[in-house]
């Protein structure tokens, strides 16, 4: 049996258990889109102790104290409990679902005072100023990767992301090229109930896990464009995680402005337009390497094009995920670039090489 609970302004938590005759649970796991920071033993040692107090009915708030180096984002305890107790069978209680974040003062209530929004759009500006002047000190090197299969481009992910880690190369942002269709999945998700597997294999989609958190991406080669930052882990040290999310994408929102499309940041994750979802974003923090700067890996896929048909037959979508949405359909929710901007998906990949940083010509810059 399974149980879903989303987090108002947040992400997905959901728990399945598995119950003998008499109705006692006899197992119970995790999985869900939202994030975890923290070293990797640890991360998992939490989902487990989490997975056994809900199995034995024990308060979860012991679990999250005796884990104080990990940080859960975009849920909380009362999302896992909400989850459980759907589960089994049971009403949602006297909970009061708690957002994950605070809303950004740049997206505050439509109802406040001219005034208010005044400030608002100051604090923001100066924050943009702020992220523009940090990424002018990273200086990263941008590449134009060639066409790789899916499960290649989790492993380089990662390679890199540990080269930088080591101090054996310098920040990079790589351009992906896919060399298959593919249906991406959040490392922490259930692939059974984020896939149809089997449409997924009859339609020629390898599915592969990602090893950062978030939500399911379905990728066609020539409708999507996707890339990598790697930079030393102090880029972003002294944010919280929503701000460190908008300094690696402050240049890509820059961008899209330059290409018309009026972009900002929406929820913890996302970039967004008035005409829907543009793009999201997942990131890990890896630790340092020998006498290395240890690294954060940030990787976004955005939308150029969509076979929404293809789509809604290979993902699995639950009413549950979209209820705090404006719209109730995944497919809807998301507005590709290419509608919003009329240019074909290799001139937009350019333009963005030329944000970004010194353009190089497609290379294999890798063994």
């Amino acid at each position: 049996m399974r149980g879903e609970y989303k987090t108002p302004g947040g992400k997905l938590v959901g728990v399945t258990v598995a119950c003998d005759p008499a109705g006692f649970v006899t197992s119970c796991s995790i999985d869900g889109d939202f994030f975890m920071e923290g070293e990797e033993p640890e991360q998992q040692a939490m989902l487990s102790a989490l997975a056994t107090a809900l199995r034995h009915g024990e308060d979860l708030a012991t679990v999250f104290a005796a884990h104080p180096h990990v940080r859960l984002i975009g849920a909380d305890a009362n999302a896992f409990t909400i989850a459980f107790r759907r589960a089994v069978g049971m009403s949602d209680s006297a909970q009061s679902p708690s957002p994950a974040r605070q809303a950004s003062p740049a997206y505050s209530d439509a109802s406040a005072s001219p005034d208010a929004h005044r400030t608002c759009e100051q604090v923001e500006r100066k924050a943009e100023r702020r992220r523009r002047a940090r990424w002018q000190t990273l200086t990263p090197e941008v590449i134009h990767d060639i066409p790789r299969m899916p499960q290649e481009q989790m492993d380089l992910d990662i390679q890199l992301a540990e080269r930088v880690a080591a101090g054996r190369m310098p920040p990079t942002l790589r351009f992906w090229e896919w060399a298959a269709p593919a249906v991406v999945i959040g490392r922490f998700q259930s692939l059974e109930d984020e896939v149809n597997l089997e449409r997924a294999q009859q339609s020629g989609f390898t599915v592969v896990r990602r090893c950062t958190g978030g939500g399911a991406m379905f990728i066609e080669p020539g409708n999507t464009i996707t890339y990598s930052l790697y930079a030393p882990r102090d880029f972003v040290t002294g944010m919280d995680i929503e701000e460190s999310y908008r300094l690696c994408d402050q240049w890509l929102i820059d961008a899209l402005r330059d290409l018309g499309i009026e972009a900002s940041f929406s929820a913890i994750n996302d970039i967004s337009s008035s005409a829907g979802k543009i793009a999201g974003a997942a990131q890990r923090r890896f630790p340092p390497v020998g006498k290395g700067p240890g690294a954060v890996l940030h990787h976004v896929t955005m939308a150029y094009d969509i076979d929404a048909v293809a789509m809604s037959r290979i993902l699995r979508v639950s009413h549950e995920k979209m209820k705090d949405k404006a719209v109730k359909s995944a497919v809807k929710r998301v507005d590709p670039l290419r509608s919003q901007t009329g240019l074909s998906r290799s001139e937009i990949v350019n333009r963005l090489m030329e944000a970004a940083g010194r353009r190089q010509p497609p290379v294999m810059p890798f063994a």
